[in-house]
């Protein structure tokens, strides 16, 4: 049986290396409305989504990443777009409803010809006192708690996919 969303699914892949080609400001619209539609625990929203295009505000980040993994590279790969999910931090079903939205956008680009790749350490990012203030500085109020990232952008080259391993699904 063929069918369009879950082709996408099975050729979704993690892109770590991008051309230096911008994103159009539509498909990017179109990705972040797709987070927006994702499922949370009792319908919250509890998620908020920063697309970070700013080129200041990207190299922040970078360097607020890069001191947690204690690396002195990009730990977003040179990615046009660095979009951030946050999740209120009342919210007991943060995380997952984070990561649902963190997904929708990641098919979301895919299915527009870019790629994506999933970017931890925005909770330690956010948790600190200098996240915090960076929220502050873009007039984000709340109590946050950093869900993850993606980086976004024109894939450089094709990834295979990893054999998937043998005792993945049970069934009864």
């Amino acid at each position: 049986m063929k069918n369009e969303v879950i082709e996408n699914i099975l050729t979704r892949r993690s892109i770590r290396k991008f051309l230096n080609k911008p994103v159009e400001e539509e498909k990017l619209d179109l990705i972040l409305e797709a987070g927006t539609y994702a499922p949370t625990g009792r319908g919250r929203q509890s998620p908020i989504i920063i697309a970070v295009r700013n080129p200041e505000a990207k190299k922040t980040l970078r360097e607020m990443n890069a001191e947690i993994m204690g690396i002195n590279g990009d730990p977003y790969y040179g990615a046009d777009v660095i979009v951030l999910v946050l999740a209120s931090s009342d919210v007991h079903t943060k995380v997952e409803d984070g990561s649902c939205v963190l997904e929708n956008m990641m098919l979301a680009a895919h299915s527009l010809g870019l790629g994506s790749c999933w970017i931890h350490r925005e909770k330690e990012m956010f948790d600190s006192e200098k996240g915090k203030a960076l929220l502050h500085k873009w007039g984000i109020e709340g109590n946050y708690t950093g869900v993850g990232a993606l980086a976004i952008g024109y894939p450089d080259g094709a990834v295979a996919a990893k054999p998937r391993k043998n005792d993945y699904i049970y069934k009864f």
